[in-house]
């Protein structure tokens, strides 16, 4: 398959090969390091959000329109996402360097690896500025408190945590889970070489996981942005339906118990 000139086309899958411990590591060591500053810095972030430009002038004087208060959302979205999904997307990570090892012994290196974590992360810092300008014009329509960063009514929790749980049970979230618990299936069906093909595929791959996870990463604007166990939670729980058996039918469960609160808070 041909694409746009200088566009990373389509290619043969190459043969996944077994990876040692220390080369399992070597892959994910950057992409781990990523992780690791970003849970510091979202710790750091929680303790104090003054650490973050623009967070504090929004909580005393909310003007969430303003570029230094957007750009405090966008940071602290960005740097949430990245402490949450990275660790989530190691499997996948690991699947891409199995089947790069050839040309790794061509002499590409691991860099292809941090291309197609780049693209994971490109694809999720589009979701985080997204969701900054949503936390921002519900800020701006009292919608949302600027001091507890959460929903500040009933109707619109209700209607969040109906909305999650509807989308829990449709196609498109089972299509895009399966993309996410597949490794090897969406890196034989996307594979594309080189360190654009990296970026492209890692950017799809990120786009299969936003499928899957953004009605979950909405239940923070109902249980608080910043909250520290909300946060852990649905990250465990992201990795759950990623690498745990059976997870499928969790999902939908989850959906039938969110319409469920969402129902009772309305009544």
């Amino acid at each position: 398959m041909t694409g746009a000139p200088g566009a990373p086309t389509r290619a043969a899958p190459p043969v996944p090969v077994r990876l040692s411990p220390l080369r399992v590591a070597l892959a994910i060591s950057g992409p781990a390091a990523i992780a690791l500053m970003a849970w510091t810095w979202l710790g750091l972030i929680i303790d104090d959000m003054s650490r973050l430009p623009g967070l504090k002038a929004l909580m005393m004087h909310p003007d969430p329109y303003s570029p230094v208060q957007l750009f405090g959302l966008f940071m602290m979205w960005l740097v949430m996402q990245s402490a949450m999904m990275l660790p989530t997307a190691t499997t996948m990570l690991i699947g891409y360097a199995r089947m790069q090892a050839a040309d790794r012994a061509a002499g590409a290196g691991w860099a292809p690896v941090l291309a197609f974590a780049a693209g994971y992360l490109l694809a999720w810092s589009a979701f985080s500025l997204g969701a900054a300008f949503l936390q921002a014009w519900l800020t701006g329509v009292s919608a949302m408190s600027p001091m507890a960063m959460k929903t500040a009514s009933g109707p619109l929790t209700a209607g969040v945590l109906i909305a999650a749980g509807i989308y829990q049970l449709t196609p498109l979230k089972q299509a895009c889970l399966k993309q996410c618990r597949t490794p090897l299936g969406f890196l034989m069906t996307e594979w594309r070489n080189g360190l654009t093909g990296a970026l492209s595929m890692g950017w799809r791959h990120g786009l299969f996981c936003i499928g899957c996870c953004w009605a979950l990463m909405a239940l923070l604007l109902v249980a608080g942005v910043m909250n520290p166990v909300w946060i852990v939670a649905i990250t465990a729980y992201v990795l759950a339906e990623k690498v745990v058996p059976g997870m499928e039918e969790v999902s939908r469960l989850l959906g039938v118990v969110l319409i469920g609160a969402g129902t009772w808070i309305v009544v």
